[in-house]
């Protein structure tokens, strides 16, 4: 069992920024990719960004291309989300998810992650 937890949310305007961090429980993070969605109300769970389990690849949504780095920190058991340029749409409750299975890729589909945090609201006013 691996027990996620997300932090760094909050309301910010437009144009402003964010870090979202998760923490992990088990000393075994290191051998697991991790991957950042969201979800906005009324909308599927959308993926926004992953890391593969050395850090070395990353994987990115489209809609966030060139605004967000996700990075991790294995001694610290802790991935982040640095959100820059931040706008309306990207209000959202955002998940942070474990991929125990294949760490080495970086993986788009909710589905093929194993283990999910609580989340964290991020709303970005105009």
């Amino acid at each position: 069992q691996v027990q996620l937890v997300e932090s760094g949310g909050g309301v910010v305007q437009a144009g402003g920024s964010l870090r979202l961090s998760c923490a992990a429980s088990r000393r075994t993070f290191s051998n697991y990719a991790m991957g950042w969605f969201r979800q906005a109300p009324g909308k599927e769970r959308e993926f926004v960004a992953a890391i593969n389990r050395s850090g070395e690849s990353t994987n990115y949504a489209d809609s966030v291309k060139g605004r967000f780095t996700i990075s991790r920190d294995n001694a610290k058991n802790t991935v982040y989300l640095q959100m820059n340029s931040l706008k309306p749409e990207d209000t959202a409750v955002y998940y942070c998810a474990a991929d125990v299975y294949l760490g080495r890729a970086t993986r788009r589909i909710p589905d093929e992650y194993d283990y999910w945090g609580q989340g964290t609201q991020v709303t970005v006013s105009s």
